[in-house]
């Protein structure tokens, strides 16, 4: 990963939530999120590079049959 990069974060296993990488110092990425122009610092394991890790890292409700 690095600056200018798009990467996702998923909240509270519902929400997700596109980002830009502006720079890493250390472990941790200095992060804008693009909705808001919020920045904040995240650690590596946080940040998923494609859409399509982030549907599968959520979990899916089970379906109860009535």
């Amino acid at each position: 990963m690095k600056a200018g990069d798009t990467a996702y974060l998923v909240e509270s296993n519902r929400f997700v939530h596109e980002v830009e990488i502006l720079g890493c110092n250390g472990e941790l990425y200095i992060v804008c999120f693009k909705d808001n122009g919020v920045g904040l610092y995240f650690k590596a394991y946080h940040l998923l590079l494609t859409s399509w890790k982030t549907v599968k890292s959520i979990s899916q409700a089970p379906e109860h049959k009535v």
